[in-house]
């Protein structure tokens, strides 16, 4: 097994400040995974899953993301559980705009009133008057989307949420959003593995907007023995998957991310990747492989 470090904190990872005023530590917490399979119904260990929330706190993790449709509402009531009254520097991000139908059944509803609704739902289970950060999930190809956005903007100008965040978009929506309302933070699938979003991750680093990867863990072929990214690992004494969070953190200041899990040792691997410091040989190497694999 490989040798983790002694429970390094997210601090190791640096900080970001969300907005320009929600200052994070850069190794973040996803609560997806809080829940059962196929992100459907209740977790098979609750007692664990609140410890693993309680457990991320203590790691100096303070910026978890979470979503209405997690469960759904399973992962969003966990969290308020284990953990409120809330610390006072802890940052939760949730997202509306999708509902569900069963285990892996994803459905996307953008329209207002549903906006709405999703996130006072948010706001009571949650426990809290104001969420910080407020993410439109998916865009809803049978909604404009200047009209989800405007729910968004409504309700940041009643108070019920502070920051307006964006899922699972491109540049081009990125901007249609922008020309109605300030954007703090994109959360698109991005890994080192999968890099399709890379143009959205380069625009957000050019405008500072919080990037948030989801799946961030994911390692394919690359974790092959004698890979790079194995080698890479070995050096470090840790997992092929730390090494990738780590050139995660190292690509972008911007990059936010969340990996998550339900179980308390998963979480402390996670949150010791922060502490990996990768020369400038292996980020190079690293990012090469996917343009091999290919």
């Amino acid at each position: 097994m490989p040798d983790i470090r002694e429970h390094p904190t997210a601090t190791a990872a640096g900080t970001f400040d969300i907005g320009g005023e929600l200052t994070v530590n850069r190794m973040g917490f996803g609560a997806m995974r809080l829940t059962g399979p196929g992100v459907w119904g209740e977790p098979r260990d609750q007692d664990e899953c609140r410890r693993v929330l309680r457990r991320a706190v203590d790691l100096a993790v303070n910026f978890i993301d979470t979503a209405d449709s997690y469960g759904p509402h399973v992962s969003e009531r966990l969290i308020a559980e284990a953990l409120y009254p809330y610390p006072d520097d802890l940052v939760i991000a949730t997202k509306g705009g999708l509902t569900r139908s069963g285990p892996d059944q994803w459905h996307p509803d953008g329209r207002p009133e549903h906006l709405r609704e999703a996130c006072e739902g948010s706001l009571a289970r949650l426990r809290l008057e104001r969420i910080e950060v407020y993410q439109l999930h998916r865009v809803d190809p049978k909604v404009p989307m200047e009209e989800s956005v405007g729910a968004l903007v409504e309700l940041r100008d009643e108070g019920k949420i502070g920051h307006i965040g964006l899922s699972n978009v491109s540049v081009q929506q990125l901007h249609r959003a922008q020309e109605m309302t300030p954007v703090v933070s994109v959360q698109n699938r991005y890994s080192l593995a999968d890099r399709a979003a890379e143009d959205v991750l380069e625009e957000c680093t050019r405008e500072g907007l919080a990037f948030i990867p989801w799946y961030p863990l994911a390692t394919g072929r690359l974790a092959q023995p004698g890979s790079a990214l194995v080698a890479a690992a070995e050096r470090h004494g840790a997992t092929p998957a730390q090494i990738a969070l780590a050139w995660l953190l190292q690509r972008s200041p911007v990059m936010l991310p969340i990996p998550g899990t339900s179980t308390v040792a998963h979480l402390e691997e996670n949150v010791a990747a922060a502490g990996i410091a990768l020369s400038t040989d292996e980020i190079v190497e690293l990012a090469a492989l996917v343009a091999q694999e290919g």
